[in-house]
């Protein structure tokens, strides 16, 4: 029983690497599809977020198929319940970079007024944290959970810093006011994938030390 039950929970744990790398090159793809206003790479992006969805649904049912026929004990019921919680923010990020994306598609016959260099290394923190989010899961390193949690600070620096810029440049300009309220949606949306990855790092936490750090 505890053979076929390390098998399962190897696959579990094969299945949400997997998810997470899928996510990893999503990022790139929505970086890329904004700053090169890349209609097409952006219209795959959307499609492609139905693979997510299959994937987060092929992991929950192993979960719950794990717990009906094993019988985990305290340890690997950990393991489950933080998968469990980890594929829906995993997914809530697939979904930001398809929500990004439509801005792209929205913004594509209208050249930027002003140039993006500050979004895209918004963009590039995110993908930093969710990267280490991935190892601090596979290493079950506490240590590196806890710093991407910190590390959101520097995410909400660059979305307040942003969002002043464009209220000054809406402000100066009423011709940017449209493109600078996608701005606004587009860097709402990063600052969200943070948060998700910072969940998914108190949720490694609790599975490797039984405590959350929220309770902390």
């Amino acid at each position: 029983m505890r053979y076929e039950l390390e098998k399962e929970l190897g696959d579990l744990h094969n299945d949400l690497l997997k998810m997470g790398r899928v996510i990893e090159q999503y990022i790139d793809d929505t970086i890329t599809a904004l700053i090169n206003q890349d209609v097409k790479l952006a219209e795959e992006v959307i499609y492609r977020d139905d693979v997510i969805d299959r994937i987060e649904a092929t992991i929950e049912a192993e979960c719950l198929m794990i717990i009906a026929r094993q019988q985990p004990i305290a340890r690997d019921l950990r393991l489950i319940t933080s998968v469990l919680k980890i594929i829906t923010d995993l997914e809530r990020i697939a979904d930001h970079c398809a929500d990004i994306c439509e801005y792209v598609i929205k913004l594509a016959n209208e050249p930027y007024k002003k140039p993006i260099e500050h979004i895209p290394a918004m963009a590039e923190q995110v993908k930093k944290m969710i990267t280490e989010t991935t190892e601090s899961y596979v290493q079950k390193d506490v240590e590196k959970a806890r710093k991407v949690c910190d590390e959101d600070d520097i995410v909400d620096k660059h979305f307040d810093d942003i969002v002043l810029e464009l209220q000054k440049l809406m402000q100066e300009n009423t011709d940017f006011v449209y493109q600078g309220t996608c701005f606004m949606f587009i860097v709402k949306y990063l600052e969200r994938m943070a948060d998700h990855a910072t969940n998914i790092c108190e949720w490694i936490i609790f599975h490797v030390t039984g405590t959350h750090k929220e309770l902390n």
